[in-house]
C-alpha cells in the first residue's frame, strides 16, 4: 500500500507523523505535494523522507490511499486536475471541511475504459484533528457510494493506528467538525488560561503550563477509563463548602458551558458556510496559493475583485470545458 497527500500543510505532516510513529507505512511510501515548496511543513515532510513533489498527478500515480487535504475552496480545482488519472485501484480520501462526498464523485470520475465506461470513484470522508501526531487523534469518516467494506476497514486501520476512529452518516461530520475537529484549539486556549492563573497567583509560567496541561490530559484519561458521567466526576471533586466548587461557580457565572456549546455551534455553522461560498465560487486570493490562482484567473468569465475571485455564470463542480492546464 502507497499513501499520498495533494496538500503539504499541517493536516498532512501531522498525519505522516503520526502514520510512522505507529509504524503503519513507511515513508519512502508516502508522496505528499503542494505547489509552495518553501512551507515548513514541506520541509518537514522531506526530513522524515516522504517523497515530496510540485506535481499532483505524479502524487496520484504513487498512491493508491490519496487524501485529500486542502482547504475547501481548493478542492474542485484539485479534482479538475487529476480526475483523468483516478484509477479504479484509487481510494480518495477527503478532509476537507464541508465538501461533501457526492461533489467529488461528480468531479472526480476516472477516463474511459476500453468499454467505454469511467471508473466510478470510491470515496470516503473523514474529519480528523492534529493530535493525530501524537497518536491521540480523533477521527470518524462515512463512506461514498462507490467505496466497498473493505476500504472502510483500509481507511479505520489507518486512521486507528493514531487515536479513535469509528464510521458515521455523513451528516454528522459537520458537527464532529465543531467538536473534536476544532476541539484541541479550545484545550489549548484553555491550558493557556489556567496557566495564566497560575502564574497570576505566583506560579512559573513553564510549571504553570505543564501542570495545566496534565490536567486536562489525567482527567481526559479518568473520562475514558470510567463509565461515569463527566458530571459525576466533577462531583467527586468538589468538596462541600470547597474550593473547587467556589471556582466552578464563577466559572458558571461567565457562561463557561455556554461559550463552549456555543463554539461547537460556530464551528460547525462555519463548515457549512465554507461549502457554501464553494458552491457559490467566491474565493479569497490570500487563501489561494498563486499557481492555483492563476489557473481559476484563466477560466472564462473569471475576474479578480476588491472582495475576491467572482466566476460569472460557471459552476465549479460543472462538466464544462475548462482551459488546459499545463
Amino acid at each position: 500500500m502507497s499513501v499520498g497527500f495533494i496538500g503539504a500543510g499541517q493536516l498532512a505532516h501531522a498525519l505522516v507523523r503520526g502514520f510512522t510513529a505507529a509504524g503503519v507505512i513507511a515513508t519512502h511510501r508516502i508522496t505528499a505535494s503542494s505547489p509552495d515548496t518553501e512551507l515548513p511543513t514541506v520541509q518537514g515532510l522531506r526530513k522524515l523522507g516522504v517523497n515530496f513533489t510540485t506535481s499532483n498527478k505524479e502524487t496520484v500515480s504513487k498512491s493508491d490511499v490519496l487524501f485529500l487535504a486542502v482547504k475547501p475552496h481548493i478542492i474542485p480545482f484539485v479534482l479538475d486536475e487529476i480526475g483523468p488519472d483516478i484509477e479504479e485501484r484509487h481510494l480518495i480520501v477527503s478532509c476537507a471541511a464541508g465538501v461533501t462526498i457526492s461533489s467529488i464523485e461528480k468531479e472526480s470520475h476516472g477516463p474511459l475504459s476500453s468499454n467505454q465506461h469511467r471508473a466510478d470513484p470510491k470515496v470516503m470522508r473523514c474529519m480528523t484533528n492534529t493530535p493525530v501526531v501524537v497518536c491521540e487523534g480523533a477521527t470518524v469518516y462515512a463512506t461514498g457510494t462507490h467505496a466497498k467494506v473493505e476500504d472502510g476497514k483500509l481507511l479505520e486501520q489507518l486512521m486507528s493506528s493514531v487515536g479513535f476512529c469509528t464510521e458515521v452518516e455523513e451528516d454528522l461530520i459537520d458537527a464532529v467538525t465543531g467538536l473534536s475537529g476544532s476541539g484541541p484549539a479550545y484545550a489549548f486556549t484553555a491550558v493557556d488560561a489556567l496557566a495564566d492563573g497560575g502564574v497570576k497567583m505566583g506560579l512559573p509560567r513553564r510549571l504553570a503550563v505543564r501542570l495545566g496541561a496534565q490536567a486536562l490530559l489525567g482527567a481526559a484519561k479518568m473520562l475514558l477509563d470510567s463509565e461515569q458521567h463527566p458530571g459525576q466526576l466533577k462531583d467527586n471533586v468538589c468538596s462541600p463548602g470547597g474550593a473547587t466548587i467556589h471556582a466552578l461557580h464563577v466559572m458558571e457565572s461567565g457562561g463557561f458551558r455556554s461559550l463552549l456549546i456555543d463554539a461547537v455551534e460556530a464551528s460547525c455553522v462555519r463548515t457549512r458556510e465554507l461549502q457554501f461560498l464553494a458552491d457559490q465560487e467566491r474565493i479569497s486570493p490570500a487563501a489561494i496559493k498563486k499557481t492555483t490562482l492563476d489557473q481559476v484567473l484563466q477560466q472564462p468569465g473569471v475576474t479578480a475583485g476588491p472582495v475576491g475571485v467572482r466566476s460569472q455564470g460557471i459552476s465549479m463542480f460543472s462538466n464544462n470545458p475548462r482551459t488546459k492546464k499545463k
